[in-house]
């Protein structure tokens, strides 16, 4: 049964116009966190050099991504694999860029960790891993919705909330990832590329 997320019709536009800059001419991107599946058929559609591989650890999204896929013409879009970010061993050896959409806030610490993890060992030479979302960020004053938020998250469940950009900067590092492209976009949201190094 198809999933709807609102902020996926406003938000894709804008992340579409910076992917284009982003991913490479084509090979497959591994979209990690994918919830309902409508960021896929929509990119897939606007890449169609590119095979999209959605992925998520949940059932019922996975069930949303499937019957978003039957409708989906084209054959760059491959079937949903159920994925779990922070698991040691992945589903996939190797991707020629990872997309993750407003995972890292909603999750533990250890998906974000996992994902970092992966992206070091499945990415090859200035592939790039590519992060949407809201992120705290030392030396820009979080904006008061985002602050709220933040809150909101940690009230829902302790083990969620806005992380840091500098943290994600050091964890990507360790793993020879660096930050490559910082992309502000609407809603005090960014897109954070990190590319592995040659």
């Amino acid at each position: 049964m198809k999933r709807f997320a609102p902020a996926t019709e406003r938000n894709r536009a804008p992340i579409a116009e910076v992917l284009t800059g982003e991913l490479p001419a084509s090979g497959l991107v591994l979209e990690v966190a994918s919830g309902t599946g409508e960021h896929g058929v929509h990119f897939a559609g606007l890449f169609p050099k590119l095979t999209w591989q959605p992925s998520d650890p949940d059932p019922e999204s996975l069930d949303s991504i499937a019957a978003w896929r039957e409708d989906y013409p084209g054959d760059n879009l491959l079937p949903p694999i159920q994925l779990d970010a922070s698991a040691t061993d992945w589903p996939i050896a190797r991707a020629d860029a990872i997309y993750c959409s407003n995972m890292a806030h909603i999750s533990p610490i250890s998906a974000t960790v996992g994902l970092v993890a992966a992206a070091g060992r499945i990415l090859g030479p200035g592939a790039p891993l590519i992060l949407y979302g809201p992120w705290r960020e030392a030396e820009v004053e979080t904006a008061p919705s985002n602050l709220a938020f933040d809150d909101s998250l940690k009230a829902r469940n302790p083990a969620w909330g806005l992380r840091n950009r500098e943290w994600l900067d050091d964890l990507c590092r360790a793993q020879g990832l660096t930050l490559a492209t910082r992309h502000v976009m609407p809603a005090n949201n960014l897109v954070l590329v990190y590319r592995r190094e040659g």
